[in-house]
């Protein structure tokens, strides 16, 4: 075995265990080990992560009814991720009455999909003990906001996140459905990568604003799939552009054609352009998506279009 050596700093002076002469430093104290390996322990622990990397990733397993899975993503907060996920799972509803879509929340500490679709309450469980999801608008939707008190913060860490999360996706009865839409929390961290690494996912869709900041972190995230082979399905454009609904004049408040130049630098498309509209944010506060009480509306409208954007380029559904 390899000896220790100890670097203890203490009262302005360093002692060095093991041999060696005392040098006087700053005023601090700090205890430092360092273990220098000897030719078989280095040898030991290369053969330890060597058959750690053997065992690859967590074999996915399909959610249970579920054909395919698509996720709703953003580097950043606050870019209107939820209020797309929403409008997506409506319109993949309405692009094709013959679909049966759910919509499943994942943003533990901030859940947004219980007010955004008007829906209150505990789920009920199955015979076979399974949560049974809410429905509204014909979309049925789980929530960890279903699971706590609206106005209670979730302080949990991340072990009891990551259990909550396991019981999302494996403990929830969803009968049979063709597109799951999963609103995914901002960033890139625990629970991304616990979701893409152990569900079979169909697609991707990233969402931004045009602004620099929030494209930043949009790469990050785009890249993130890509390195768990996520396919990404493309950028989504939110708040592009704001009309004066009085004088009709167009403002690129966050920039102009950020996405777009996102998109092209990572080989990818961009599946549409929502505005910053009002009856947007109304339409979500309210618990009315605008695909729901505005069909005929042109922010509705892109959303249907974005929509079948996204099953041009999904794969095969699971059978």
């Amino acid at each position: 075995m390899g000896c220790w050596q100890r670097l203890l700093i203490f009262g302005g002076v360093l002692l060095r265990g093991g041999g060696g002469a005392s040098v006087p430093l700053a005023g601090s104290r700090v205890l430092v080990c360092r273990r220098q390996l000897s030719g078989a322990d280095s040898e030991t622990l290369k053969q330890r992560r060597a058959q750690i990397m053997s065992r690859g990733l967590p074999k996915q397993k399909p959610i249970e009814g579920v054909k395919q899975v698509i996720v709703v993503a953003s580097g950043k907060g606050g870019v209107g991720k939820s209020t797309t996920a929403v409008n997506l799972a409506l319109a993949l509803a309405a692009n094709d009455s013959s679909k049966a879509v759910g919509l499943l929340d994942v943003d533990v500490y901030g859940p947004s999909i219980p007010k955004m679709m008007n829906l209150k309450g505990n789920p009920e469980l199955s015979q076979s003990n399974l949560m049974r999801p809410l429905l509204n608008y014909g979309i049925a939707c789980m929530s960890m906001g279903f699971l706590v008190e609206e106005t209670a913060p979730v302080v949990w860490r991340g072990l009891m996140v990551m259990s909550a999360i396991e019981k999302l996706l494996r403990q929830v009865d969803w009968g049979q459905l063709d597109y799951l839409v999963v609103d995914m929390p901002p960033g890139t961290g625990d629970v991304q990568i616990s979701v893409s690494q152990h569900i079979p996912i169909s697609g991707a869709v990233i969402v931004s604003t045009p602004q620099d900041i929030a494209l930043m972190d949009a790469r990050k995230g785009a890249e993130m799939f890509r390195k768990v082979h996520v396919p990404v399905l493309g950028l989504v454009q939110n708040m592009s552009v704001f009309q004066c609904p009085k004088c009709k004049h167009r403002t690129h408040i966050f920039g102009a054609d950020g996405a777009r130049r996102l998109a092209r630098t990572l080989d990818l498309d961009v599946l549409g352009d929502i505005p910053l509209h009002l009856n947007i944010r109304e339409t979500s506060d309210t618990g009315q998506p605008i695909v729901f009480s505005q069909p005929e509306s042109d922010e509705a409208k892109a959303y249907l279009r974005i929509a079948a954007e996204v099953v041009k380029r999904l794969p095969p559904p699971l059978e």
